[in-house]
């Protein structure tokens, strides 16, 4: 991941530098993006992080879940449907808010960005 120049960015800013960089299709957990930015126990601020950039159209925070594949940020999104809809218009199923075949939908920043 590429540092700004200029001052240095808050841990907000590089969580969504590694959120824009989610494919299409393809979802992250809160504690992926914490490990991968060298904070594994801050997977509660990554989802403030996300909290913050719901309404952020650039930031696709629907592509953040939890661990288990869980939409538990849905209730941030401009309606409780919104997460999912978004999520299922690029290809994903959800079903009781859980993101089907979660395995193979994972993107780990970890490994992705190597």
């Amino acid at each position: 991941m590429a540092k700004k120049a200029s001052s240095s960015p808050s841990f907000f800013d590089d969580v969504y530098e590694v959120v824009i960089l989610i494919p299409k299709g393809r979802v992250t957990s809160y504690g992926a993006i914490a490990r991968y930015l060298g904070t594994g126990m801050s997977a509660r601020m990554v989802g403030w992080a996300m909290n913050a950039a719901h309404t952020n159209k650039k930031i696709p925070a629907h592509r953040v879940v939890n661990r288990i594949g869980l939409l538990t940020g849905k209730h941030h999104f401009e309606t409780p449907t919104t997460m999912k809809a978004r999520l299922e218009k690029e290809g994903i199923k959800v079903i009781k808010d859980q993101i089907q075949d979660f395995k193979s939908k994972f993107w780990d920043p970890a490994v992705e960005l190597l």
